[in-house]
C-alpha cells in the first residue's frame, strides 16, 4: 500500500475511473446496502469479483486464510438469496444500518481500474440495541462497457481478530 510519500502507481490512468467517480460509486453502494437493496447490489460486481471480510489484518493471500467471508459471484448470489428469504435467523428481522465511508486514499490506478483505501463506520440497530462497527475497506473499481463495477472489496473490521457477533447483512 502506498503512503503519502510514495508515488501512486499509474500504469494506465487514462482508462481508469476518476477518483471522484469512484467515490460516488462507493457512496451509492453504501446507500444500497443501508436500504437492504441487495438485488440492485449484485449487478455492481464483475463476474470475477471477490467480496472478502478477513479475520486477520495486513495479509495479501485471502484464499489460504480463514475469512468471515470470501465470496465469489456464486456465493454473493447465495448470500443475497438467504438474506432476502426471511429464513436466515441472523437477518430476521433485518437490522437497520447507517454507514459512512470516508478518508479515501487512492492506492493504485492501472488497467482501467482504481484501487482505493477508505474508512467505514457503521451503526446497526436491532432488537432495541445499537452497535457500532469500524473497518478499513479496500475497493478495486473497474471501468467496463456497462459502467463502473466492483472487482474487489475487502472489509477489514478493526476487531477482525476478535470474537464476532452475528452479522446478518452485507458490510
Amino acid at each position: 500500500m502506498s503512503t503519502i510519500a510514495e508515488p501512486l502507481n499509474r500504469s494506465d490512468a487514462a482508462a481508469a475511473p476518476s477518483l471522484q467517480d469512484a467515490i460516488q460509486f462507493v457512496w451509492a453502494e453504501a446507500d444500497m446496502l443501508d436500504r437492504l437493496d441487495y438485488k440492485a447490489w449484485l449487478p455492481l460486481w464483475t463476474e470475477d469479483g471477490r467480496y472478502i471480510v478477513p479475520t486477520e489484518r495486513d495479509i495479501s493471500d485471502y484464499d489460504d486464510r480463514l475469512n468471515i467471508l470470501n465470496d465469489d459471484a456464486e456465493m454473493r448470489q447465495a448470500r443475497v438469496k438467504r438474506l432476502l428469504s426471511g429464513f436466515s435467523m441472523s437477518s430476521a428481522p433485518p437490522a437497520r444500518t447507517v454507514r459512512t465511508v470516508s478518508r479515501f486514499v487512492p492506492v493504485a490506478v492501472e488497467d482501467g481500474a482504481i484501487t482505493l483505501r477508505a474508512a467505514m463506520i457503521m451503526v446497526e440497530y436491532k432488537y432495541e440495541r445499537m452497535r457500532t462497527m469500524a473497518a478499513d475497506v479496500i475497493y478495486r473499481i473497474v471501468s467496463t462497457a456497462d459502467g463502473l463495477k466492483l472487482d474487489r472489496k475487502i472489509v477489514t473490521l478493526v476487531n477482525c481478530d476478535d470474537y464476532q457477533h452475528g452479522i446478518g447483512y452485507l458490510l
